[in-house]
């Protein structure tokens, strides 16, 4: 893997299909903050992180697969897996829209050939695929060592979100609240409450953010992720207003021509598009009516 060295404790991976996965290091050893969704990428993760000490807590910033999947190979560790209520709840849960385990599968032959000899059978995988061993709700804090990890419940890209600010090193770790320089995912986030949730996290005395994915950036970018979720919503509702159908709707709202897709989804453009106009359809429509 290829980790950026974001300061001097924290480093996180950019490089790969999925989420940023990253490590903190700690007195007492790393701390995860997300796992890998590719099973050669978690394998070698895991390894990178233990080189430094025994990972005292492996933390999901939301239950989308790309940042929980990799779990499945963190398991034995001596220390813990941490989850949001709302993280806990949705697990590796099938939707209309997605079945989180087929995406996981999918990936392996493009992204991941190596992996698949490690890639579990689905009934293997469901026995134990290492969901949280603490669940909380609201927001709480972790003393590990010299560091303090706040996790601070973010609502809005998923109703689990969460953001993880440590102090000590002046850094954040947003999840997808922040897709810097790529396609948002809007889908069936709700986006007054994504637009609260960078509030939250623009008040932090941080230096860097690390991404959901994209480069890592600062919180000048967060009037960046604002401006696009609103504009996806502004474009929709004056679809809307103006009588267009669903699939008027997402023929012609669309933001292919802004950002490229993050690494290895670059054909799934279309899909992102058409869910992201058609779910935001959905849920303003029934709201008019």
């Amino acid at each position: 893997m290829a980790f950026e060295n974001v300061t001097p404790g924290v480093f996180t991976d950019i490089t790969i299909r999925g989420c940023n996965p990253s490590y903190v290091l700690t007195s007492e050893g790393p701390v995860v903050v997300d796992t890998p969704q590719l099973p050669t990428r978690a394998v070698a993760m895991r390894a990178e992180a233990e080189a430094h000490g025994p990972i005292q807590y492996v933390i999901n910033t939301e239950h989308h697969v790309d940042h929980i999947f990799g779990n499945y190979y963190f398991k034995g560790i001596p220390g813990k897996v941490i989850h949001h209520q709302g993280v806990y709840d949705n697990f590796m849960v099938s939707t209309p829209v997605l079945d989180p385990f087929d995406y996981a599968a999918e990936a392996i032959p493009m992204n991941d050939p190596e992996g698949q000899g490690i890639f579990p059978q689905r009934e293997v995988y469901f026995r134990d695929p290492n969901k949280a061993q603490i669940v909380f709700t609201g927001n709480v804090t972790l003393h590990v060592g010299d560091h303090t990890f706040h996790l601070i419940w973010t609502p809005g890209h998923t109703p689990g979100q969460i953001c993880v600010y440590v102090p000590e090193e002046r850094v954040v770790f947003t999840g997808d609240t922040v897709f810097c320089d790529v396609q948002t995912w809007v889908m069936a986030s709700d986006v007054d409450q994504w637009v609260d949730a960078l509030n939250t996290i623009s008040k932090l005395d941080v230096h860097k953010v690390v991404p959901g994915h994209g480069p890592v950036t600062d919180l000048k970018y967060l009037h960046t992720q604002k401006a696009v979720l609103l504009e996806w919503k502004s474009m929709v509702a004056t679809a809307v207003a103006r009588g267009w159908s669903r699939e008027e709707t997402i023929a012609r709202c669309n933001m292919r021509a802004r950002y490229p897709v993050d690494i290895g989804q670059e054909y799934m453009m279309d899909y992102i598009q058409s869910h992201n106009a058609g779910i935001l359809w959905d849920k303003l429509s029934a709201n008019i009516e």
